[in-house]
């Protein structure tokens, strides 16, 4: 049976670790654990975490690369609608597989959950 793990962001993706915290765990279950289904969903200033285009400097963590591996172990990612649009960033380019969501959609991926982590 595939357990499934959703991981909530609160946080931006730069200022804090959280975020950075978050997603080196989601990469690390994906690694040791291939056959669980790892969830990202991005609240509040955690929408930015899904803009494209983040420029870090060299030796700097990138939370764009860490969502594309995420993505590329078969992980979701979705960002808040609602949140995205609070902050003026719904239409603005996103890391392609991630995807805009909703309340409803986050409230089914917590039940339909076996753990939930937030950050």
């Amino acid at each position: 049976m595939t357990q499934k793990i959703l991981i909530l962001i609160n946080d931006a993706p730069y200022g804090t670790e959280k975020a950075y915290n978050a997603l080196r765990l989601a990469m690390q279950l994906g690694k040791d654990h291939p056959d669980t289904e790892i969830r990202v969903f991005l609240m509040a200033d955690a929408a930015f975490c899904a803009l494209a285009g983040q420029n870090t400097p060299n030796g700097y963590y990138n939370i764009e690369r860490m969502l594309k591996a995420v993505l590329a172990k078969g992980g979701k990612v979705k960002i808040c609608g609602g949140c995205s649009e609070a902050r003026g960033i719904k239409n603005l380019p996103l890391i392609e597989g991630t995807e805009m969501s909703t309340m409803a959609e986050l409230t089914q991926w917590v039940v339909d959950s076996d753990k939930v982590i937030t950050f």
